[in-house]
């Protein structure tokens, strides 16, 4: 009796790997640099992903949005503390101020909140959001850095004076139109200079 042969299996090699998140945020960070409108089922579909899949990373659109915006505002801060020329408080305030700066000039920005006004500020500045609980983290990792390296003293608990400078952009930068201090990031550095305890002129 012969032995049976053994079928050789004709299966494609498979099917690549599954998108990651990485690339998802990528696509949405290239959406929003270029004034569009982040579309969730068009970076699912350039994906092969559902828009299932991506609502299980980041929980919904404003999510998704927000863990970009996140990934923006640190890599601002890193930058702007890697170019610093200043130690101990007046580090804080040239890196607080130069991100500042950055987001208040950023074009993808200023159109981001002119089509989308409402959910752009609920995104931004609710404290139970995707994007001001880790902005806090960000500003406190920088007073810690300060800190630890130049000697700072910081004039008040480092968690509470991080959450201070946040709310404090958010309204020169974002919010607070009716006292008529939105987008003044010059005012905005002379309320942090004194909130740092150091004159507001210093570089």
């Amino acid at each position: 009796m012969s032995t049976p042969q053994r079928r050789t299996s004709t299966r494609s090699p498979g099917r690549p790997a599954s998108a990651t998140r990485e690339q998802v945020l990528d696509l949405t960070r290239r959406a929003f640099l270029a004034g569009e409108r982040v579309d969730v089922q068009a970076i699912a579909a350039e994906l092969g992903l559902s828009r299932a899949s991506i609502y299980r990373w980041f929980g919904s659109r404003d999510g998704l949005l927000g863990a970009m915006l996140v990934q923006e505002y640190e890599r601002m801060v890193e930058r702007a503390d890697a170019k610093r020329r200043s130690s101990g408080a007046e580090r804080i305030l040239e890196v607080f101020d130069r991100v500042a700066r950055w987001e208040s000039d950023n074009v993808p920005f200023r159109r981001y909140f002119e089509h989308e006004p409402i959910s752009g500020l609920r995104i931004l500045t609710a404290s139970d959001g995707p994007i001001q609980p880790k902005a806090i983290a960000a500003v406190e990792e920088l007073i810690a850095r300060a800190e630890h390296e130049d000697g700072y003293q910081p004039p008040l608990e480092r968690s509470l004076l991080a959450y201070a400078l946040v709310r404090l952009g958010e309204a020169f930068i974002f919010n607070d139109r009716a006292a008529g201090i939105r987008g003044d990031v010059d005012r905005l550095r002379q309320v942090v200079a004194l909130l740092l305890g150091i004159a507001p002129h210093a570089d």
